[in-house]
């Protein structure tokens, strides 16, 4: 046997094995056909699914990126809110202090932190306060600040008259006043004595109109200077309440309500024209000739102590005073009839 033949032979007993694996491969068993199927499965299931971790994953980013650029913008836009507030203060002040270095007026006691601090109160003893008062705990928009200031306003026990105060009233007997005392003490029950008073000529000054209504313009006038009065003296008894009238204008009032009360009307209308015309200079004829000024015109807005009446406030509750000398030399004349007002 030569070499072909054997080699013909040997690769005859080989083909048959190469078929049966064909075979195999050809036809698989259900059970592998379906771990296949779940194997693929599962495998594009986990590609699915790390696709979208991968899409949540970039979503929060973007989120948590455009939440710390919200933050910083709202943080700028506060820093330039306060930035401007603070600004806005400052340049008030600076015109407060102008206008009553002008007037003559005292300089302003700024209240400090340390003040506002001490007598601060929790959110929580603050809410319980509020609600046992029978009042909302919080208010929209509210800040602790705002809340506190309410609760203090509410605690302040008001009198009802023409004009609410804090200010605990005194009888007639202890309205009489002498003089500005020096004492802190002395200035709280003088405040006293001038809101009691004030307050008892607006209540029979109402009381005498509510009698005597009529429906004329005369009458309806009337009514309307009194209504405008008490609306006017407001800010008077706000003073009264916080102790901070200036001294320049308390010792004017005083020596017009002791005037009053003694039933010196005249005295007392010569103090009102102290008080509201005073020594400031008031420029009289033209002040102006062509584009050149007069000489010394400038001193008319430089003195060194100016009439009260450029503060609008200050010129409004003292013509309710004025006022109300004038009703009251009506409802409490005089013995003397000299002391009469025209």
């Amino acid at each position: 046997m030569d070499f072909a033949s054997l080699m013909s032979k040997e690769i005859s007993k080989t083909k048959p094995a190469a078929k049966a694996e064909e075979v195999s491969k050809k036809y698989m068993k259900r059970s592998e056909v379906e771990a296949e199927r779940r194997e693929k499965y599962l495998a594009e299931q986990r590609a699915i699914e790390a696709e979208r971790e991968a899409k949540l994953a970039r979503k929060r980013k973007r989120e948590e990126d455009e939440a710390e650029a919200n933050l910083a913008r709202e943080e700028k836009r506060r820093k330039l809110a306060e930035e401007s507030r603070r600004r806005r203060e400052e340049q008030e002040a600076e015109e407060e202090r102008a206008r009553r270095k002008r007037l003559g007026l005292p300089e302003l006691v700024k209240e400090t932190s340390e003040e506002v601090e001490a007598d601060d109160i929790k959110d929580e003893e603050l809410f319980e306060k509020l609600r046992a008062m029978g009042h909302p705990a919080k208010l929209f928009g509210e800040s602790h600040k705002q809340r506190l200031r309410r609760f203090r306003k509410l605690g302040i026990v008001i009198t009802t008259g023409p004009i609410p105060t804090s200010l605990e009233p005194v009888e007639e007997k202890d309205m009489k006043v002498e003089k500005v005392p020096d004492d802190a003490e002395g200035k709280k029950f003088l405040f006293r004595q001038l809101a009691s008073y004030f307050t008892m000529i607006l209540t029979e000054w109402e009381s005498a109109l509510e009698k005597e209504k009529r429906d004329t313009f005369a009458s309806k006038a009337a009514y309307n200077a009194m209504v405008q009065s008490k609306e006017n003296m407001t800010p008077l008894f706000r003073k009264f309440e916080k102790g901070d009238v200036d001294e320049g204008v308390l010792e004017p009032i005083v020596e017009i309500v002791k005037a009053a009360q003694e039933r010196r009307y005249v005295d007392a209308n010569d103090g009102y024209l102290r008080l509201s015309i005073g020594k400031a200079a008031w420029p009289i004829g033209v002040t102006m000739v062509g584009i050149h000024e007069r000489s010394a015109r400038e001193k008319l807005h430089e003195s060194d102590k100016g009439h009260v009446m450029g503060d609008e406030v200050t010129r409004k509750f003292l013509q309710s005073i004025k006022r109300c000398l004038s009703f009251a030399q009506v409802r409490w004349p005089p013995e003397d009839i000299r002391q009469l007002m025209g």
